[in-house]
């Protein structure tokens, strides 16, 4: 299978920035400006979930796609649909059919702090860490509970400092790091809330709908 690829690798280091994006919002495009710009990236590259396996996200792929799109206006951000292209749903099987198809490049796992607190409920979390570096950026609230997940204990030994995490191609995996850069209190769980509160069918429609 020949995959549609946002742009050139080869000899570049690129973040990916999984997520459900449900919708994305200017909090998301803030993790990848400082993510860009603390790990010296050459592009981000946005991939929106073709399904969260821990989430209902009320909004089609195609919703979801299109908001990242307008959100990630940068450009050295891209957006691109290969976990779809790849017929994954989990990051673990993704980031594993992706990383032999885009060999000469270097590629680092970006998420929010957020994210963190419960990325032991991922499939093959702790195995994520041995296909390539991952960044954490700091996201408001969730500091304290992130450095005290339970990934962050497994790979307490793996964690390189912030001022160093330019460094990661100096390493090999496992290896991470926690970026404090500034905050951003954007959140999509709470666009979501607004936009209920103002149409109450909706409300009731998507009332299983929780998390970023």
């Amino acid at each position: 299978m020949t995959l549609r690829l946002p742009g050139p690798y080869k000899g570049l280091r690129i973040g990916l920035f999984g997520g459900t994006f449900n919708p994305a919002h200017s909090g998301h495009q803030h993790v990848a400006m400082q993510a860009l710009k603390a790990l010296k990236l050459d592009y981000v590259w946005w991939m929106p979930a073709a399904g969260n396996p821990l989430k209902h996200e009320g909004s089609s792929f195609s919703a979801r796609f299109a908001s990242a799109k307008r959100v990630a206006s940068h450009p050295r951000m891209k957006v691109s649909d290969l976990e779809v292209q790849l017929g994954t749903r989990y990051s673990y099987d993704t980031i594993k059919a992706l990383m032999p198809r885009v060999k000469g490049g270097e590629f680092v796992w970006l998420m929010g702090a957020d994210n963190l607190r419960y990325f032991h409920k991922w499939g093959h979390w702790d195995e994520i860490a041995s296909l390539l570096p991952i960044a954490v950026i700091a996201r408001p609230g969730d500091a304290r509970l992130a450095r005290l997940s339970k990934f962050a204990r497994r790979f307490a030994e793996w964690r390189l400092p912030a001022e160093q995490a330019g460094s990661f191609d100096k390493y090999h995996p496992p290896i991470w790091s926690y970026l404090p850069t500034p905050l951003h209190t954007a959140s999509s769980t709470n666009i979501r809330r607004a936009a209920l509160a103002r149409n109450p069918f909706a409300a009731r429609a998507s009332s299983s709908n929780s998390g970023e």
